[in-house]
């Protein structure tokens, strides 16, 4: 047997579980994945019901900015790679999705990244409304979404990571390398344990911000 196609082997860690403080095993478990690198799965579970998970991205690369100006149909096909490091930004509409504690790492395309976007604006409007301006202005960047979907609009997406392991892959796409001080101002999803603290904060969705106000 190829060494390379063997299954990688797991360990266990023993900790405390935040929640009921007893003794809960965490599983740690590494695979490569194409176009990430090696990557490390990370599950516990405690019989008080306490749960968690988490994928770490073990390679590291330079950390990286692409933009990409959808200006034609073409456009909506190009290659996105989104670690869960990466930090999604579309200007002309104010928003920005930045990775949380359970943020995907996904393969997709200009297409597909957008109708997930639309898929948040939409519930995002569901829940304004009670609040005429916001349900407004969120309706109008629905709108532009759909526009840009069927080529009668432009927008631009930005694609950042600290990490590096984020891309658009496409020849008009522009990609340049972050400043370290560009890089240690965005989020890496990743989950950093605060000693000096005795609370246990956890994002339960990706932050995604603003819709809205900022949108005219």
């Amino acid at each position: 047997m190829n060494p390379e196609n063997e299954k990688k082997e797991g360990f266990d860690t023993q900790t405390t579980c935040p929640l009921c403080h007893n003794e809960m095993i965490i599983h740690w478990q590494s695979d490569d994945i194409p176009f990430f690198g090696e990557v490390m799965y990370v599950t516990s579970r405690c019989e008080c019901g306490f749960r968690f998970t988490d994928t770490m991205i073990l390679a590291q690369k330079e950390p990286i900015r692409c933009e990409l100006k959808i200006e034609k149909e073409e456009d909506l096909n190009c290659r996105v790679i989104r670690s869960i490091s990466g930090t999604i930004r579309i200007p002309e509409l104010g928003i920005v999705v930045e990775p949380g504690n359970v943020s995907d790492s996904y393969v997709t395309n200009v297409e597909g990244l957008l109708f997930r976007v639309r898929d948040v604006v939409e519930t995002a409007i569901k829940w304004s409304e009670d609040d005429p301006e916001k349900e407004a202005a969120g309706k109008k960047i629905l709108e532009r979404l759909n526009d840009t979907l069927s080529s009668k609009a432009n927008l631009t997406v930005i694609m950042e990571d600290p990490l590096g392991n984020s891309t658009i892959i496409s020849e008009r796409a522009s990609c340049s390398n972050l400043t370290p001080e560009e890089a240690s101002a965005l989020k890496t999803g990743m989950v950093i344990l605060n000693a000096d603290s005795a609370d246990l904060k956890v994002d339960s969705s990706e932050n995604i911000q603003p819709l809205g106000n900022d949108y005219k």
